[in-house]
């Protein structure tokens, strides 16, 4: 008589699987906002927005020379800028997950490849995120510096 055969063992891919689905939300939810909320809600006009910075820094200045407190006027978030705070929340959290996924896979002994995909996806999806974030806090230097000159102030 000869010996059952034995089966090898199929590594679980459970974590892995998880994780690669959770890095792909977080990719998308770190993309798609930047192009999909600005044509739903589209951000008022690039010399609007000038304009209105100028009148601010104008109104400081003002209140500076005649000694008083500068009261900034309360401006209410727009839709647009809510989905996209929303979004980037839940990039980075989502990103962060699937990294854990990612680890928890590796740790029980699964396939790799799966580890390796959750784990780019969610670093992916934090570094496009910061990249956004970065992109726009030049911007703002830019248009600041664009004022201050207009202004005197450089």
């Amino acid at each position: 008589m000869s010996a059952p055969a034995l089966k090898p063992a199929i590594p679980s891919r459970r974590l892995g699987v998880i994780g690669s689905l959770v890095g792909m939300l977080a990719f998308i939810a770190a993309v798609l906002p930047h192009w999909v909320v600005p044509m739903v809600y589209p951000p008022p006009p690039a010399d609007q927005v000038i304009v209105d910075t100028g009148h601010r820094i104008k109104d400081r200045i003002v209140a500076r020379v005649k000694g008083v407190e500068y009261q900034a006027p309360k401006v209410e978030k727009s839709a647009g800028r809510s989905w996209s705070e929303i979004a980037s929340v839940a990039a980075i959290s989502l990103g962060l997950l699937a990294i854990l996924f990612s680890v928890l896979s590796l740790i029980f002994r699964e396939e790799r490849l799966l580890a390796a995909v959750a784990a780019t996806l969610g670093t992916g999806a934090i570094a496009t995120e910061i990249s956004f974030v970065m992109i726009g806090a030049l911007i703002l230097i830019a248009i600041l510096y664009v004022v201050g000159n207009i202004i005197g102030l450089f």
